[in-house]
């Protein structure tokens, strides 16, 4: 083994190299990760390690385009294990080739569960945990998202009750991930 390959293999954070969002090849801790052998991902469609097909193919719509701007994408998304376990998990990718973005890529994948519990959420409740921590009132989210002030503050009781958060900047930095 070269000392490439060895720095590929032990680097203190799950590796991933893709064609076509398959697996190619993994570095170990990619296999802790997502809970098998390194072997068990060989040509794996990376489909398998997403909750659902539809956030698969979100995140193919949404990051495709980045990638195809920029060639990089980033960003923190629930995903599943092999036992079909869900965590938090911080993406980090670069296409090799920008004008196909998926047919070759380097991607880093950094389990977060530690610091973020994955909690069970309506979409509806999603949408609103995401333009809370985007800054956004009770009201502006209503107007974003059709919804009444009264219904949004439902929503967001539900949150801090579902996140043991007493006020709203403690939810948003569980959301975030930060240190309280």
């Amino acid at each position: 083994m070269t000392q490439m390959d060895l720095a590929f293999m032990h680097a203190p954070t799950g590796l991933a190299l893709t064609e076509n969002r398959i697996v190619r090849q993994c570095n170990l801790r990619f296999a802790e990760v997502f809970g098998a052998e390194v072997d068990a991902f060989k040509d794996m469609p990376l489909e398998r390690l997403y909750p659902s097909l539809k956030e698969y193919e979100k995140v193919a719509r949404v990051g495709g385009d980045i990638l195809r701007e920029t060639g990089r994408y980033e960003d923190e998304r629930v995903m599943r294990r092999l036992d079909g376990n869900m965590f938090w998990c911080r993406v980090r990718g670069t296409s090799l080739t920008p004008d196909d973005p998926f047919r070759q890529g380097v991607w880093s994948f950094a389990d977060l569960s530690a610091e973020r519990p994955v909690v069970e959420l309506t979409p509806r409740e999603r949408d609103v945990a995401i333009l809370t921590c985007q800054g956004k009132t009770s009201k502006e989210i209503g107007i974003a998202l059709g919804l009444s002030y009264r219904t949004v503050e439902a929503h967001r009781a539900r949150l801090l009750q579902k996140f043991g958060a007493r006020k709203l900047p403690e939810l948003v930095a569980k959301f975030s991930g930060m240190p309280l």
